[in-house]
Order: structure tokens, then C-alpha cells, then sequence
């Protein structure tokens, strides 16, 4: 088990703690990804396939709006969340075991519509697996369909070099949390440590450990287009309502 899976597997139960309300972030990034689906002429007839699911942060947004969808991720830990998550909004997921690289193994036939958000890209730590893991999301992609994912703006990160993230404190009925995470650079690389402060019945505070790559946007935006995209386009957070950038691939 590599670094990844460890860091997924071991935050899963604590994953929803990141958000003041996560059945509420599911519907609000949904609907954003709807209108992007409908921007780009696909609407809920589409296939779907989030390949980096997570506990289901969007898959079961899209679900409920009436998408057929079908969810992967490296977490075995996550995945089993995202299936609760699952059952308790009454929608159906296609949930598998897979690592995006190599999606064919898993997933015979294309999707409509692929994505990759809450930066799951910048977990392959150099440019060959991260041009392994276009390329099997392309190839997962149907002629005519889209990719979609979202990234930090590493383009404004790597010019400063950051060691920390601003804290989210999130007030409840019962106290607070306060999540926030360090990074230590290493050339274009980061180690990341993310802390969970729950300070609401009693206090717990956890912490996890992983590494990414910062992906510039031109770089992101060479390797689909040398891997069987046509067009790329670049959606900054004022304008789509997404918290990181969001790129949309046309295939």
C-alpha cells in the first residue's frame, strides 16, 4: 500500500469532519458540475465516471440529480464511506476498486463524461505517472465526451512556496473544528500534513500524512492535448464557484 491509499484509508471516517456541512457541499459542487456539463452540451443522459470518488463528495451530488454514474478510487476506506454515503441519499453508484492509471482494467466501456476533482492529480509525484494517468483517463473518455477535473493554482503557490494553509474553522451547534495542513517543499514536490481539530463533545485531533507534485496549468494542458484532447479550457474559481480551478478537457 503506497502513501496515497495509506493517507485516504486512514482520514475516510474523519473526511467529512473538512466540511461544515458535506450533504450540503455535495448538492452545491453538483450543480455546479451540471451547469459545466451543459455548458459543454451533455446533460444528465450522460454516463458518468468519477475516478477519483473519494466518500462521494460529487458522485452522489450528480447521482441524485439523476446522472448515471460509476465511481472509483485508490481507497478502499473511502470507498466503503462513499457506499454508505450512497445508500443513505437513496442513489445507485457503479462503485469499484481502481487506481486512474489504469482504468481500462476495471471500467470495459467509455464514459460520456470523466472527472478528478479536490486535486487527485497532483498525487502522481512525477511527469510519466502523471502522463500514465491522462492517458488512461482519455482513453476511458468517449469521442465527443469531457474530462473534468479541478487542481490547486500551483501556477501562485510555486512562486511563494507556501508552509501552511489557512485554517477552516467551522462553528456547530456543539463546538467547532479546525482543519488546516503544512507542507514542506522539496523542488516541485510537498509533503502535506493534514490536521483535524474537533473540539466539539471532546477533544480529538488527528492528523495524516501525504505527497504531491504541483501540476502547472500549462503543463496539465500539454499532456492532453499530446494524449487525444482537442480543445482545454481553464475555469478560474470567480467564475465556475469551485473552490480550486477547474480544466475541462474536450476529447
Amino acid at each position: 500500500m503506497d502513501i496515497t491509499q495509506s493517507f485516504y484509508d486512514d482520514m475516510a471516517s474523519q473526511y467529512e469532519k473538512l466540511f461544515l456541512d458535506w450533504q450540503s457541499t455535495t448538492h452545491e459542487q453538483a450543480a455546479i458540475l451540471d451547469r459545466i456539463f451543459k455548458d459543454n452540451g451533455l446533460d444528465i443522459n450522460a454516463h458518468v465516471l468519477d475516478c477519483a470518488c473519494g466518500i462521494g463528495t460529487q458522485s452522489v451530488g450528480l447521482a441524485a440529480l439523476g446522472y448515471h454514474v460509476s465511481a472509483s478510487d485508490i481507497s478502499d476506506g473511502e470507498l466503503a464511506e462513499a457506499m454508505v454515503k450512497a445508500k443513505d441519499n437513496a442513489v445507485q453508484i457503479n462503485f469499484k476498486h481502481a487506481d486512474f492509471r489504469n482504468l481500462s482494467e476495471v471500467f470495459p466501456e467509455p464514459f460520456d463524461i470523466v472527472i478528478a476533482m479536490d486535486n487527485a492529480l497532483p498525487h502522481m509525484l512525477t511527469r510519466t505517472d502523471l502522463e500514465s494517468a491522462i492517458k488512461s483517463i482519455v482513453g476511458q473518455t468517449k469521442d465527443g465526451g469531457i474530462f473534468v477535473a479541478s487542481i490547486r493554482d500551483y501556477d501562485s503557490l510555486l512562486k511563494k512556496k507556501p508552509s501552511y494553509s489557512p485554517p477552516y474553522i467551522h462553528k456547530t451547534d456543539k463546538g467547532q473544528r479546525v482543519s488546516f495542513q503544512t507542507w514542506v517543499w522539496d523542488d516541485e514536490c510537498y509533503h502535506l500534513i493534514q490536521y483535524i481539530i474537533d473540539d466539539e463533545e471532546s477533544l480529538q485531533i488527528s492528523k495524516f500524512e501525504c505527497d504531491y507534485r504541483a501540476i502547472r496549468q500549462g503543463e496539465l494542458t500539454q499532456l492532453l492535448l499530446a494524449n487525444g484532447c482537442s480543445k482545454v479550457t481553464w475555469i478560474p474559481p470567480e467564475d465556475s464557484g469551485f473552490y480550486q480551478p477547474i480544466v475541462i478537457a474536450r476529447k
